[in-house]
């Protein structure tokens, strides 16, 4: 190129629109300018000493927008902003090219439409052989994609530099391959104390107990990250102000693209709290075992005891002295033997063992039974216990005895902090459609700082409480869970000191099955008609003797041990209705349902789900899996002929049989 003759840039423009002169002895150069201007990628094409545009390829028109006749003959600073005109950058790269030969930059550019580019250029000054400036060849690469990459990158780059940062849950930091901080962000200042500026610079073992940084443990654990590419490990670690806390902590070793290791990215997060919380349900486990086993071995003695009592009380012209002992005895025996029941129902409840034997209950009937349960103690001090229920029964689904306790419980602490000859009132009600029995007293009452922690285990209210009035502090944590069990909810309150107290327990109403549904219009109980019935069920003798007792009314039965083998039945019966247990080997009761009501025979069938449980979560469940109806073992017969009257119901359209 520096062979190449060009025209002088004087005030002789018509020259610059023909190519440059090229000497006719160098036909390897005629070549080679036909390459150059064959080239499309690059913008090539050459200045006089001046600036002045004598030779355009057409790499350039297509960078530029300019065709040759264009441009040529026109200064090279119109591909410059205006901006970098003003500062004289143009003159400024070729005055750089001249002195050193060669001048490289990167910058916006200026198509013929007005547009920018960022390009890579490289000017690089033309001698003859004499060594005089004739001018520039300049090369210009189009960046613009590149550069729009490198910028996406370096945005993702500070975006997620600034998310870590920001990060106040972990802590989140590097270390050089020795082991020293060279990042700290917000999350590892909260977590561990320390400003970026304090801790940048130091050795990750500050944050190790003395006992295992003096064992070498910060070293083993570069060590392993180094070999295995990461290690995580959970234990104690040290603050700036020297409180321990439980971390779970993860060290990632950083390699290079030439796999050089770069450092550590470690990420510790505070776990204190969650092992706290391990901690207390493992001494909450023990209690639970401590309580059963207490309340089982105290039962040993009491047996005896009451058996003495019962032989004490058979025995006549005993004195009126030995009588008072004697029926003393039998009541702190009574009281005694209810405390332990009590343990032993708090230690099933906190272990998730009470089963509850759900039917239709009345609720009057449970406000009769405790109160003759209650009634000695409330005898003993001469208190009268009244009702007041609505007209209408209030029946809900529950464990008689359970809820029989439970009001018995809420009695026995209404007749304990009232005085002697005072009234316990009994209120039912329907409110918001949940079932309610309020117990109120003209007692003590209840400081309002106490109204949610008397339900706590253990937790009393010893505020005016005299030397012998208290207890184990379990019933009323005993009442919380037994109603909570029912899907209901139980609250105390009280005006103050001195102004009573009452306790409002809520039951979910017991709903309403499709043949109470025509009894309560008053119609006829009807007969229902055979029906065809699928009995899915792995234990067999409760499949036998349930089919046994449906075929004895009528109906046809057929038996499946497990949902295999009920899948290969059901089409060819085409059930009525399929009663069908949850816990099944094999294939349990949801899958086989699913399957059950895929088959077109089975369109119109009534499923009901057998199990023994029967919480409002167990209900929910069945539910929306697509039972119609939810069973809880042993199954009463009033609720199999109900959901057989549901069966009837649905068949009826379908064919008259």
């Amino acid at each position: 190129m520096n062979k190449t003759d060009v025209h002088p840039a004087g005030d002789n423009r018509e020259a610059a629109d023909e190519p440059p002169v090229l000497r006719a002895d160098a036909p390897a150069e005629v070549d080679y300018w036909s390459l150059v201007q064959s080239i499309e990628d690059y913008a090539i094409f050459l200045l006089d000493p001046k600036g002045y545009i004598v030779s355009w390829n057409a790499g350039a028109q297509k960078l530029k927008g300019y065709a040759a006749h264009e441009i040529i003959g026109e200064h090279f600073s119109r591909f410059y902003p205006a901006e970098a005109v003003a500062r004289g950058w143009p003159a400024y790269e070729l005055q750089q090219a001249a002195l050193t030969g060669r001048f490289e930059d990167e910058g916006w550019r200026v198509r013929k439409d007005g547009t920018t580019f960022w390009c890579n250029v490289v000017i690089t000054a033309v001698r003859n052989e004499a060594g005089v400036l004739t001018g520039f060849a300049k090369i210009t690469r189009d960046l613009t994609g590149q550069r729009a990459f490198v910028e996406a990158l370096r945005q993702s780059e500070e975006r997620f530099r600034l998310l870590v940062d920001n990060v106040k849950d972990y802590a989140i930091f590097m270390l050089d391959p020795d082991g020293y901080v060279v990042s700290w962000n917000a999350g590892a200042a909260r977590i561990k104390g320390y400003t970026r500026e304090e801790i940048v610079g130091q050795h990750f073992s500050n944050f190790y107990t003395r006992e295992e940084a003096a064992a070498g443990k910060p070293a083993r654990e570069l060590a392993i990250a180094r070999q295995l590419g990461k290690v995580e490990d959970e234990g104690w670690r040290v603050r700036k102000d020297g409180t321990t806390f439980w971390a779970n902590v993860n060290i990632t070793a950083v390699y290079d693209e030439s796999n050089r290791l770069r450092g550590f990215a470690k990420v510790t997060r505070d776990l204190t709290e969650r092992r706290e919380r391990e901690e207390l349900a493992r001494s909450s486990e023990r209690m639970r075992k401590f309580l059963a086993t207490l309340a089982h071995e105290l039962r040993n003695p009491l047996a005896p005891v009451r058996n003495a009592i019962g032989v004490m009380q058979l025995e006549a012209g005993v004195s009126p002295t030995l009588a008072r002992s004697r029926d003393l005895i039998d009541r702190q025996v009574t009281h005694l033997t209810r405390l332990v029941d009590d343990l032993l129902d708090v230690g099933r409840i906190m272990s998730d063992k009470v089963e509850l034997r759900l039917a239709r209950v009345d609720l009057a009937e449970v406000v009769a039974r405790a109160i003759e349960a209650a009634r000695p103690f409330t005898d003993s001090r001469e208190q009268s216990v009244g009702t007041h229920m609505p007209v209408e029964p209030l029946i809900v689904h529950g464990d008689t005895t359970r809820l029989v306790q439970v009001l018995q419980n809420l009695l026995h602490n209404a007749s304990k902090f009232s005085p002697p000859g005072s009234r316990i009132e009994i209120f039912g009600r329907v409110d918001h459609q949940m079932a309610v029995l309020e117990v109120r007293d003209h007692g003590r009452g209840i400081p309002a700082r106490s109204l949610d922690a008397i339900f706590e285990l253990f937790a009393q209210e010893k505020e005016g409480q005299s030397l012998g009035e208290g207890g184990l502090g379990i019933g009323l944590t005993l009442c919380k869970s037994l109603v909570e069990l029912h899907g209901g909810s139980i609250i105390a309150s009280s005006e103050g000191a001195g102004r009573g107290s009452s306790f409002t327990l809520s039951l979910p109403f017991a709903s309403v099955l499709p043949a109470e549904q025509a009894n309560q219009a008053g119609m006829a109980e009807n007969e229902v008609s055979p029906l065809r019935i699928l009995l899915v069920d792995d234990n067999r003798d409760s499949a036998d003797s349930l089919a046994m007792l449906l075929e004895l009314k009528g109906h046809e039965v057929r038996i499946a041990y497990d949902g295999p083998q009920a899948l290969a039945v059901a089409p060819r019966l085409a059930p009525h209705l399929a009663l069908i247990d949850l816990a099944m080997p094999k294939m349990d009761g949801y899958a086989t349902l699913e399957a059950l009501r895929a088959m077109p025979a089975l369109s119109d069938t009534v499923f009901a789900a057998m199990t023994g449980f029967g919480h409002a979560s167990d209900r929910e469940r069945t539910q929306s899996a697509g039972f119609h109806a939810h069973l809880v073992k042993p199954v009463e017969l009033a609720l199999f002929e109900a959901v057989l009257e549901q069966a009837e119901t649905r068949r009826r359209p379908r064919s008259p049989d």
